[in-house]
């Protein structure tokens, strides 16, 4: 079995484009192993009973932001050691900290590319 076919992913993003978009790049990967979810405390709840390899998350949600998120993920011991990327429309050296601080795994700028993600991902999981 491939890391392709075995690899479990969480899209969180609460713009429905958005999700579609990374789906979309994931289809194009030909990873059919995800999920998603448009709310950060609904991915949390979810990742906590089922951890998945990778969440990949926007930053900017109502309620829980990614950075949020990535902080409650960090802080459980069942789901501490998920990958997580960060997608962001303003990738500057505020959020970069607060990545490297929380234990970030690797963050895409937007807009993005189906390229650029699975770099991405392979800097995450290992090569596709």
């Amino acid at each position: 079995m491939s890391l392709k076919d075995s690899l479990r992913i969480m899209v969180v993003d609460d713009m429905s484009v958005s999700r579609a978009l990374i789906t979309q790049s994931l289809d194009e990967m030909a990873i059919r192993n995800y999920q998603t979810e448009a709310d950060g405390h609904a991915a949390l709840s979810k990742l906590v009973a089922a951890p998945v390899h990778l969440v990949i998350s926007d930053m900017n949600m109502p309620r829980m932001s990614g950075l949020e998120l990535l902080a409650a993920l960090r802080q459980n011991k069942t789901t501490q050691r998920i990958g997580f990327i960060l997608i962001t429309g303003t990738p500057g050296p505020d959020v970069l900290r607060s990545c490297r601080e929380l234990g970030a795994n690797n963050l895409v700028p937007k807009p993005f590319t189906t390229a650029t993600l699975r770099t991405s991902i392979e800097q995450v999981v290992g090569r596709l």
